[in-house]
Parts: structure tokens; C-alpha cells; sequence
């Protein structure tokens, strides 16, 4: 190893390393679809529940039985300094998607790039052990891996799960009249961007950490409640992008509140100091089009790209209250803040206030 990497006794700040962060570093919509558009061959098999046509977090296949083992991968650059945190958000990140589904993890395989000439093998440790502890609170093991030597460090988990075939949640099954509740509030692009700009509070530091490293385990008993019609995970695309998603598999739209929307305590110093990632602005430039006219404070925060973020739920009236009810068990107390509508103008309309 290069006597010139830094060791764990090192003062490492690993954000410093990458040139994104976290979910921040997704490609944009706009140029993924466009990477998807060249992609013309498709292999049909009919035991494919899920593929790439509905956006959805995560891939099912049929194993007969009326069960599905959902597969998923994700993985980006250091969101945080601490290497064992590093490890830990990126593993709760990547195993929400089977929590997205409805589903339960079995197990992950993890994907680690390094710059082996300035980090040392002890720091990439950290990040190892960071996410095997995440796994473990999840109830899985990571089962094994892969590792190459990158310029930048980049790490993450390929998970499967596996659910009752009739419990699996899409994000394009939403029906007229649910009601939509996040599990987590938004704001996280925005520390981590005043986390690089080096004026992140100690306290909003610790609130954005414990945050991220909260597991949507919630999302496997979601599944079981007729009521829960459609489900997903906010992350890189921000709230309105993984809207947007849903909206247009179900071929409807929604109306949001924004007074409701949850989000981080402490945000407007930050937003007075503009520490606003740019993912946000792709995001905006992605679907902006499709959502009615916003503030600059709505798009600062409904666009900014979360990391290990919320599940997004379409919840019909009726079955409103037993979801109010799950979610108590697991310490939250969400609100509505939109319902969905017939197809109108815009993906995402607002209360007119």
C-alpha cells in the first residue's frame, strides 16, 4: 500500500474523497432515461413480476407458491466523514428497497470501490464492519462481495428478499382518494451539502445520521394492510421525482399540501446559506415540467435528493387508521400531506393556500 494513504488514526474526512454524496450522486432522470431509451433488447419471461417498466425499487420473480424473491442494488460515495457511518447508511439505504416492496431481506453481497493509494485497507474496514452492523439490525448477514481499486470510494449492497406474492407493494398501484404520508421527514441533501461546506451543526449532524441510519423495516408489515395500495422509498430523485414515479404508473395525480409535508427541524438556517446539493437542481431540470408552479423554498426542499430517505405510502380512507396504527408500533406519528387525484395538468399539483 502507498505509505502516502491515510489510516484509521488519521483524521479522515471521507467526503472529502468523492465529488457527490450519498443518493446525491444518482444520474438525473432526464439522462437515465435517456441511458434506458438505447437499451432495445428484452428477454420476456413470464415469471418477471416487476422489471424496469414501472420504475419500481426493486425486481420480482415468481417462485411459484405465492412467494417472490425481490432482488435489488445500490451503492454511491461517502454521505458522511465517519467511515462506520458510511458503511451503515449505505447498507440501510440499499436494503430499504425490500422494505419498499413489502418484502423481507434473506441476505446482501456488498460493493466496495477504494483508492487503495490514499486510503488504507483499515478505513475501508470501518466501512465493512459499519455495514455489517446495519445488516445485522436488519436481520441479515452479508453473505460476501465484490471490491475493485477506484479513484473515488464508493460502497453498497446487492440484497434479495423475499415476500408473499400478494403482498408485494408497487409504486404504480395507487387509486383515487389515498392519502399520502411519509415516514421520514426531507432535508437530508441539504445537511449533507452543509456537512461538505463544513457549517453543519453538531446537533443537525446527529439528527441527519440517526435519521439515515433508521431501517424502514416498517415497510414488511405495510404490505400486509389492504389498505396500503402503493409504497416506495424517497432517495436520489427527491419527493416530487419519486412522485412523479408513482403518479404516472397509476396514471393519476396528486395534490400536496406543502405546510404538511414533513421535514427536518433547523433547515431554514441552511437554506438561508443555500447549501443546496446539486442534485436538486437535476432533479428540477429532470420533471420540473411536470409539477405545477412552485416557490424557490418548495423546490429547494421537494427536489433535494435524500439518502436512506422515507417510504412514500398511498393510503385509501378506509384503511387509514390501521395504518396510523402500524406506524405507532414502530415510534411514528405521520400525517397526510396529498391525495390522489383523476389525471389532471401536472403529475403534482399544491393547495391553493
Amino acid at each position: 500500500m502507498n505509505n502516502n494513504s491515510l489510516t484509521a488514526n488519521d483524521s479522515v474526512k471521507l467526503t472529502q474523497y468523492s465529488h457527490g454524496a450519498g443518493c446525491g450522486c444518482k444520474i438525473s432522470p432526464k439522462v437515465l432515461n435517456a441511458i434506458l431509451a438505447q437499451c432495445k433488447t428484452e428477454f420476456p419471461d413470464p415469471f418477471l413480476l416487476v422489471g424496469n417498466s414501472t420504475l419500481d425499487d426493486a425486481a420480482v420473480y415468481d417462485i411459484g407458491n405465492n412467494q417472490v424473491i425481490i432482488s435489488t442494488t445500490d451503492f454511491f460515495m461517502p454521505i458522511v466523514d465517519d467511515p462506520y457511518d458510511f458503511g451503515g447508511i449505505a447498507s440501510v439505504n440499499a436494503i430499504s428497497d425490500i422494505f419498499a416492496m413489502g418484502g423481507t431481506p434473506l441476505m446482501a453481497v456488498a460493493i466496495l470501490c477504494w483508492p487503495v493509494n490514499k486510503l488504507s485497507a483499515e478505513i475501508a474496514g470501518q466501512v465493512i464492519e459499519g455495514a455489517k452492523q446495519a445488516c445485522a439490525r436488519a436481520g441479515i448477514a452479508i453473505a460476501g462481495g465484490h471490491s475493485i481499486d477506484g479513484p473515488e470510494p464508493i460502497f453498497g449492497l446487492a440484497v434479495t428478499g423475499i415476500a408473499q406474492k400478494d403482498q408485494i407493494r408497487l409504486n404504480c398501484s395507487a387509486a383515487v382518494g389515498c392519502e399520502l404520508f411519509l415516514t421520514k421527514p426531507l432535508g437530508i441533501g441539504i445537511l449533507s451539502t452543509a456537512q461538505k461546506q463544513g457549517i453543519l451543526r453538531e446537533e443537525d449532524r446527529l439528527t441527519a445520521r440517526n435519521l439515515m441510519l433508521t431501517i424502514n423495516t416498517i415497510g414488511k408489515e405495510l404490505g400486509k394492510l389492504a389498505g396500503v395500495k402503493a409504497m416506495t422509498d424517497v432517495t436520489g430523485f427527491g419527493l416530487l421525482g419519486h412522485l412523479i414515479e408513482m403518479c404516472e404508473g397509476s396514471v393519476l395525480s396528486a395534490e400536496i399540501d406543502s405546510t404538511k409535508v414533513p421535514t427536518i427541524e433547523n433547515l431554514g438556517f441552511y437554506m438561508e446559506h443555500k447549501t443546496f446539493p446539486g442534485g436538486t437542481f437535476r432533479n428540477f431540470d429532470s420533471y420540473g415540467h411536470k409539477v405545477a408552479p412552485m416557490t424557490a423554498e418548495q423546490k429547494h426542499l421537494f427536489c433535494d435528493p435524500q439518502t436512506s430517505g422515507g417510504l412514500l405510502v398511498a393510503v385509501t380512507p378506509e384503511g387509514k387508521q390501521e395504518f396510523l396504527d402500524i406506524a405507532a408500533q414502530y415510534g411514528l406519528n405521520p400525517r397526510s400531506f396529498g391525495v390522489m387525484k383523476n389525471k389532471g395538468d401536472f403529475a403534482v399539483d399544491f393547495v391553493k393556500s
